[in-house]
């Protein structure tokens, strides 16, 4: 699902500060793709050349997450390699940054008079990041370098996108899920406006989770498909 729908699609001449004036839900995006702030009155096109970005990619996942709805013409001049890289690039965003900063203001939220199940609400919460980190791992090591392979055209055949897609399920974000419930509905605090900035965190978290599976499923792993089978065809 995406973020907002504004029922319109940004260009390379929009400038970047009405794109996010417009949804500054996209903001965390936008630091995925490693753009700088101070961007001025800078288009999108003129900011992305600047930080080496093919325009074409960024306004792509970025009306897809805003509108969630893929721009075929778009898509075409679009290289699968750069879609994982945006990939990469969130893995090291939830691993190096969200997850840590959700995990230290959980830990400052929980409230001393439940010490006894404090440290399985922390279990819980650590359990998750290591599925995550999992599932992360396999598409770091196994998916990402055959991307390179089959758009390169060295794939070898021992591997193909199905298999990514037979093992690609929604466990992560269900543990999220669970988590967010279980402090929801069970969890009394003397201080709840620390647990409710948790909770915000996990819901926007929650969504980002599935946005990010919502490219890998319709934007990759269609496109893969694609190069599979026209590579069948030689």
């Amino acid at each position: 699902m995406p973020l907002h729908k504004l029922n319109r699609y940004f260009s390379e001449n929009d400038s970047v500060a009405d794109l996010v004036e417009a949804d500054y839900d996209i903001l965390p995006v936008l630091s995925r793709f490693s753009l700088p702030l101070g961007f001025g009155d800078k288009t999108i096109a003129e900011l992305c050349t600047a930080s080496g970005i093919n325009p074409e990619v960024f306004l792509l996942i970025v009306n897809f997450i805003i509108e969630g709805e893929i721009e075929q013409p778009r898509l075409r001049k679009v290289s699968p390699d750069e879609v994982a890289q945006f990939l990469h690039n969130s893995h090291d965003y939830y691993l190096v940054y969200k997850y840590p900063h959700i995990r230290k203001n959980l830990l400052e939220a929980l409230d001393p008079v439940h010490s006894d199940i404090n440290p399985i609400i922390v279990k819980y919460f650590d359990d998750y990041i290591d599925s995550v980190k999992e599932h992360f791992s396999y598409e770091e090591n196994v998916l990402f370098p055959y991307v390179q392979r089959l758009c390169a055209g060295t794939a070898d055949g021992n591997y193909s996108t199905e298999d990514f897609i037979s093992r690609h399920d929604h466990e992560v974000e269900t543990l999220l899920n669970e988590l967010k419930n279980i402090i929801l509905r069970y969890y009394t605090t003397a201080v709840p406006y620390r647990m409710y900035d948790v909770l915000v965190d996990i819901f926007n978290c929650e969504d980002d989770l599935r946005l990010h599976s919502e490219v890998e499923n319709r934007i990759l792993v269609p496109m893969l498909l694609n190069i599979e089978k026209e590579q069948r065809k030689q």
